[in-house]
C-alpha cells in the first residue's frame, strides 16, 4: 500500500562527498546573511521610517507568516520538485526581494508596506527552502554519516547566528541600515551558486504516489496530531516560539529606544542568541545521557524560561550584559529542546512521510512566531517595551507545562 511519494536514493561516491561541502557552504553563507538582516531590517524601519513598536512587530510577523500560509502543503510541494533546483530558485527569489529595500531607500521611495511585503514573500520562500534543505541531506551522505553531518551543520548555523547579528550591527553603523541589507542579497546569490555546483543526480525528482495532494497533507498532519509524544512537544515548541516572536519583535525597540544603545552594541547583544545556541548544542548530548531525553527536554524548557527573565530585568549600566545573558540562556534552552525533539521525530517517522511531518510541525511551531510578534508589538505600544518583554517571557513557561501534562512527564526517554 502506497503512503505517498517515494524518494529515490542515489548512488553515493566522490561527487556526493563534494556535494555535501557545497551544501554546507551554501547553508553557512545564507545563514550569515540572514543574521545580518535580522538586525538590519527592523533597524531600517526604526531609523529610516521612524516605525512604531507595533509596526516593527508587524514586519517581524510578516517575516514568519509563510509558516501559516503554506506551512502544511510545503512538504508535498517540495516532494514534487527536484530539491536542489527548488533551493536555488528560492535563493534567487530571496536575493531579489532583499535587494529591493536598499534600492528603494536610495530612490527615497521606501515605505513600511514594502518592508512588510518583502518580509512576507521572503518568509514564503524560506519555508519551501528550509523543508527542501532538511529533506535533501540524506541524498548527499550515507545513513551512517547523517548524525555527524547534522552536528556539523548545527554547529555552523549556531556560529553564523553569533557572527551575523554582530556583523549586522557594525554594517548598520558603517553603511546605514538599508544599505547593509545588500550583504544578505549577496549571501543568497553565493548560496545559489554553491547549491548549483552539487551534482544533479543527487536530487532527482521523487516518484509520484497515488494519493491526492490533500490526502498527502493530511497524512503528515495526522501523524503529528495522533502521536502521544510528538504532539505535546509541538505544543511546547509553539509556546517557546510564541514567546520568541514577541521577544524578537521587542528586542530592537527596547535596546534602541528604552536602553538607548547604539546599533553596534545592539548587534553584539542580539548575537548572544548565537552564543546560547552553541552552548545548548554542546550540552545537549551530555544532558540527555545524564537525565534521559524526555527529562532533558523538560529541563531545557524550564531553565530557558527562567533565564530569559534577564531580558526585561535589564537596567542602567548592566542592560547589555543582563539582556545578553537572558537571551543566551533562552536560546540555549530552545536549542537543546529542538535538538532532542527533532532527533526523536527523525527516528520514529517513516522516511517517506518525513518531509510532510517536518512541514506540519513547522506550520504549528513557526506559525506561532508571527502571532507572538504581533502580540508583542501591540503590548509594547500599550504597556511599554519592558512590560511587553515580561509578558513574552511569561508565555515561555507554558512550554514545560505542556510537557508535564502529557506522557513526557512519565518517561525517561522520548522514544519510550
Amino acid at each position: 500500500m502506497t503512503t505517498g511519494p517515494q524518494t529515490v536514493t542515489p548512488k553515493r561516491g566522490s561527487s556526493s562527498v563534494s556535494g555535501f561541502w557545497y551544501f554546507w557552504a551554501a547553508s553557512g553563507v545564507s545563514s550569515l546573511g540572514a543574521g545580518i538582516t535580522a538586525v538590519a531590517l527592523p533597524l531600517t524601519a526604526l531609523v529610516a521610517l521612524d516605525a512604531s513598536a507595533f509596526q516593527v512587530g508587524l514586519i517581524t510577523a510578516a517575516s514568519y507568516a509563510g509558516a501559516v500560509l503554506i506551512g502544511l502543503p510545503a512538504g508535498v510541494i517540495v516532494q514534487r520538485f527536484p530539491m536542489r533546483r527548488l533551493q536555488v530558485v528560492m535563493d534567487l527569489v530571496r536575493a531579489v526581494l532583499i535587494a529591493s529595500v536598499p534600492v528603494a531607500a536610495w530612490l527615497d521611495v521606501l515605505t513600511l508596506t514594502q518592508l512588510v511585503l518583502v518580509g512576507l514573500f521572503i518568509s514564503l520562500a524560506n519555508i519551501l527552502f528550509d523543508v527542501a534543505n532538511t529533506s535533501f541531506l540524506p541524498y548527499l551522505v550515507s545513513k551512517e554519516e547523517l548524525t555527524a553531518r547534522n552536528s556539523l551543520l548545527s554547529g555552523t548555523l549556531a556560529t553564523t547566528q553569533l557572527a551575523g547579528p554582530s556583523l549586522g550591527g557594525v554594517l548598520v553603523q558603517l553603511l546605514g541600515a538599508a544599505t547593509s541589507l545588500l550583504t544578505d542579497a549577496v549571501s543568497y546569490l553565493l548560496s545559489a551558486a554553491f547549491l548549483w555546483r552539487i551534482p544533479k543526480e543527487t536530487s532527482r525528482p521523487p516518484e509520484r504516489g497515488h494519493e491526492s495532494f490533500t490526502q498527502q497533507v493530511k497524512a503528515g498532519l495526522g501523524f503529528v496530531l495522533r502521536h502521544p509524544v510528538i504532539r505535546p512537544c509541538v505544543l511546547a515548541s509553539m509556546a517557546l516560539n510564541l514567546s520568541s516572536g514577541a521577544l524578537l519583535a521587542m528586542a530592537p525597540v527596547f535596546l534602541v529606544r528604552t536602553a538607548g544603545l547604539p546599533a553596534g552594541t545592539v548587534g553584539l547583544v542580539l548575537a548572544c542568541d548565537g552564543v546560547g545556541a552553541l552552548l545548548g548544542a554542546a550540552l545537549t548530548t551530555r544532558l540527555a545521557a545524564a537525565l534521559g531525553t524526555a527529562r532533558a527536554a523538560v529541563a531545557a524548557t524550564v531553565v530557558g524560561a527562567v533565564v530569559a527573565l534577564g531580558m526585561p530585568l535589564a537596567h542602567s549600566g548592566w542592560t547589555a550584559v543582563s539582556f545578553g545573558l537572558g537571551e543566551a540562556g533562552f536560546a540555549a534552552g530552545i536549542t537543546a529542546f529542538s535538538v532532542l525533539t527533532r532527533t526523536h521525530r527523525q527516528s520514529v517517522t517513516p522516511p517517506d512521510l518525513l518531509p510532510r511531518v517536518v512541514a506540519s510541525v513547522r506550520f504549528f511551531t513557526w506559525g506561532a512566531v508571527p502571532i507572538g510578534a504581533l502580540l508583542g508589538g501591540t503590548a509594547a505600544d500599550v504597556l511599554g517595551a519592558r512590560n511587553a518583554l515580561f509578558a513574552g517571557c511569561a508565555v515561555a513557561f507554558l512550554a514545560p507545562l505542556a510537557l508535564c501534562f502529557s506522557r513526557v512527564r512519565r518517561i525517561r526517554e522520548l522514544a519510550d
